[in-house]
């Protein structure tokens, strides 16, 4: 059973930081790449931040220079640490595989709003 478990967004202003962690459990960690995915109001959940098992990173344009996104193996933990937040960073932000599985859970996610 895969459990995924996100925290650590808030309420913040443009210009500050949040940092983002993911616990899971389950298959979904080991030896599989993750990310973490942003669904904006009324809009389709994206990918935002991947990174492989070995630690090889990949970042969507609009967040690039400010996301960074690891992992902790041994933890079972993903993070994202986010700097210099824009209002069009709100969303709800979730972790999965990357890809996600076909029909794959999702856990409640951690709700980030930025304003301006």
């Amino acid at each position: 059973q895969v459990q995924l478990v996100e925290y650590g967004g808030g309420l913040v202003q443009a210009g500050e930081s949040l940092r983002l962690s993911c616990a899971a459990s389950g298959n979904i960690f080991s030896f599989n790449a993750m990310g973490w995915y942003r669904q904006a109001p009324g809009k389709q959940r994206e990918l935002v931040a991947g990174i492989t098992s070995g630690g090889r990173s990949n970042y969507a344009d609009s967040v690039k220079g400010r996301f960074t996104i690891s992992r902790d193996n041994a933890k079972r933990m993903v993070f994202l640490q986010m700097d210099s937040l824009k209002p069009g960073d709100t969303g709800v932000y979730y972790c999965n595989r990357d890809p996600p599985y076909r029909g794959a859970s999702w856990g409640q996610g951690t709700q980030v709003t930025v304003s301006s």
